[in-house]
Order: structure tokens, then sequence, then C-alpha cells
């Protein structure tokens, strides 16, 4: 089952999109790890990659696809595939059907987690992330442990990243919306986009993106 996820950021989209991967025994694929992770092992994708990120620039579609294909030809995610960060634009949504079309595939569903920029500055003031391992927190929703160490690995680094401060959430916010609507209204169109109410707690969120896909699959 292929599942394109979306969230702004801030709205827990990574964290519902490893669930849902688990709950559907099927990979979560993240473009931008997937980027950093090649250009970090060195092969001839990674330089690409590496030519255009190390200068700031944008990696042209026909490779992140290029990328993408590799990974969904993979055994593990021959059955489906949760896609968090990818399509970003309308032309990468016809370029992901086109790929998929080619493996015989197609979406599922396009589930959009709604949350409003209120509840997603509310929610950056709180974050703490472990500068060691990346397990992320939050002062009220999963607070760390109370030693102040990361339960995960147990570092004394949490720390309020410099991009959950407010100005950059609303920026972010902002973009997310002007790049993100076409998308959504591209799924929209054709029958894919299902919304779920985002600003619940994490267990609520899960069980309601669980009933979306449910239903998908009853439908199918």
């Amino acid at each position: 089952m292929d599942v394109v996820l979306f969230g702004p950021p801030g709205a827990g989209k990574g964290t519902q999109a490893r669930l849902l991967a688990a709950r559907l025994g099927v990979p979560q694929i993240a473009t931008g790890d997937m980027m950093r992770a090649e250009r970090a092992s060195g092969s001839e994708l990674g330089r690409r990659f590496d030519a255009y990120m190390g200068r700031g620039l944008l990696v042209p579609d026909e490779l992140v696809l290029e990328l993408l294909e590799e990974r969904l030809r993979r055994p593990d995610a021959r059955a489906g595939a949760i896609f968090d960060g990818f399509p970003r634009t309308v032309a990468q949504a016809e370029a992901l059907d086109a790929l998929l079309a080619r493996l015989g595939r197609r979406l599922a569903a396009v589930v959009s987690l709604d949350v409003g920029l209120d509840a997603i500055v509310e929610r950056a003031a709180g974050r703490r992330v472990c500068e060691a391992c990346g397990q992320t927190y939050h002062v009220r929703y999963n607070p760390p442990p109370s030693t102040g160490r990361c339960g995960a690995c147990g570092a004394d680094r949490l720390v309020r990243r410099d991009d959950d401060a407010e100005p950059v959430v609303r920026r972010r916010y902002e973009e997310y919306v002007a790049k993100t609507e076409p998308v959504l209204a591209y799924y929209e169109a054709r029958g894919l986009l299902r919304r779920v109410d985002g600003t619940g707690s994490v267990d609520v969120v899960t069980r309601s993106i669980g009933e979306v896909i449910d239903a998908v699959r009853s439908a199918r």
C-alpha cells in the first residue's frame, strides 16, 4: 500500500509516518534523509547530490526520482511505502504517479494532517531535541525524563532548536501552505485526499489515520 503523508512543519508528520509504516509493514521514505545518507555513503549518486546540496541548490527532480525508484525496488518496499516529504510540487506528484505506474503500482491515499498555525507555534515552543541521537520530546505532550537526560541514549544534551523559534515557525508554515495547497488540490481532484485533524495527542491522531487507512483498504 503506497500512501503519501502531508503535514506542516511541527504537525508530527514524521512520527505518524513512522507509526503508519510500522502498522502496514512497509518502509517510511523520507527523501531528505535518503539524500543525506546517500551523500554520506560516497556513492556515485551521492556525489551527484552533493554537487547541488553542497552549494545550497535544489536537487533536480530527476535525481530525486532516481533515488526513489532504486528504493522502491528493494524487497522491503515492494508491498508499498509511506512517502514523507515528497512530493512537494504538482510536477513531482505527476512524476511520482508515473514512477509508480512503471512499477505496476498506484497511490492508495494521500493523508493530510490539518493543524493550525497557533497549534504549531505552541508545539514548537515546547519541543526539545537530543543533540546526541535526535530523539524528540515535548514539555507538555511527551516530556523528557525528570533526570534531564535523553531516555533513548542517556545524553544530557536536550536543547530547543533555533528553527523552533516563533518567527521561523511562522515563516515555514506559510511556505508550506503556499507550496502544498496546489499539490493537495491535485490529489483532491483525483479523489485520493483524506484530511485528518492533527491537533490531538499522538495516539488520537494515529487512531484517526488508522481509521482512514482501514476505510481505504475496505473500498479497494
